[in-house]
């Protein structure tokens, strides 16, 4: 049976949006559309510099629409938690009256049978606007658009903009890897030995990269649990959305004893970064099953990290080409 993982990753991103796309989301605040001149041509939305000459443009802003004539279309049946409906709906792209160029955006049709090319639609707009596209929850067909909001006091200006992207994986996961991982579970590191070419390698491959012969549970043999720092780097962490470290740590390469076998990137435990250093003895240090419990989020395995030993340096200069 086949095993698979599901994964997230989630970039946070803070941006700023300038003096014209920031002109542009706040406009999107008041319930207006603006785009920019460019020759004889009105850009939506706008742009800092001309696409055909690369020239800058001057921040002359025209207010266009909110009325749009859809020129072309494609059916989204099955939305996912990432489009801006949660029903079938159309992405179209939209001319706005008094627009040159089309803007993309979701049509709220109901279904195919109301879309068409030269239909006429609108925004349908949030209730709480924050000067974002989706300010606009979707455009539906239509004439009669709300009017702008008016006030005696300007908007805020819309400067910075927040945004999370996100993308989710469905890996299959090699019976190899499951292997590697049950045996981490065990407190032992699992290698494998091709028998054409007698390298070893860390365990979780499905063949061997230099002959590609296959490596099987016939071919796993156990590796030592000690070795010497080849390489490492010092990282200083930056406080990003969900970083969780506030002092700077290390990531070493450890070659394991009895093998030219390297592990990349492993974290260290009880050795502060300022006093990591090639030819460093280590050991490996194993989860407690509470502790494992703790680490499911990340990843396969039980390891820990590498925990310095009491035992002279490796004073050897090839250790440090050492990185696989």
């Amino acid at each position: 049976m086949s095993m698979f993982v599901d994964n997230t990753i989630t970039f946070p991103y803070k941006r700023s949006l300038g003096p014209v796309v920031g002109a542009f989301m706040t406009a999107l605040t008041e319930k207006r559309i603006l785009g920019i001149r460019s020759g004889d041509g009105v850009i939506v939305p706008p742009i800092e510099w001309d696409p055909a000459t690369g020239a800058e443009l001057a921040p002359d802003f025209v207010e266009v629409g909110p009325v749009g004539t859809v020129t072309s279309w494609t059916w989204v049946p099955n939305p996912s938690v990432q489009h801006p409906v949660d029903r079938p709906f159309a992405f179209a792209s939209i001319l706005l009256d008094g627009a040159s160029t089309p803007l993309l955006h979701a049509v709220d049709a109901g279904s195919t049978s109301a879309m068409e090319v030269g239909l006429r639609v609108v925004p349908r707009w949030r209730a709480e606007r924050h000067g974002r596209i989706d300010d606009i929850e979707a455009f539906i067909p239509g004439e009669k658009a709300d009017p702008p909001v008016t006030g005696e006091a300007p908007p805020e200006p819309v400067t910075m903009m927040d945004y999370n992207a996100s993308i989710a994986y469905h890996n299959p996961v090699p019976a190899a890897s499951v292997r590697a991982a049950a045996a981490s579970r065990e407190g032992r590191l699992l290698g494998q030995q091709c028998p054409s070419c007698e390298r070893i390698y860390a365990g979780g491959r499905t063949s061997c990269p230099v002959d590609a012969t296959e490596l099987t549970a016939d071919h796993e043999v156990d590796l030592a649990q000690k070795g010497t720092i080849s390489n490492y780097t010092v990282i200083t962490p930056i406080q990003y959305p969900g970083q969780t470290e506030t002092e700077p740590f290390a990531r070493v390469f450890v070659l394991l004893d009895d093998a030219a076998v390297v592990l990349g990137y492993q974290p260290v435990v009880d050795l502060p970064a300022d006093e990591v250093h090639i030819g460093q003895r280590v050991a490996a240090v194993w989860a407690s099953p509470a502790e494992e419990e703790d680490m499911s989020g990340m990843g396969f395995g039980a390891l820990v990290g590498w925990v310095p030993l009491d035992e002279p340096d490796v004073m050897d200069p090839d250790l440090m080409n050492r990185i696989y």
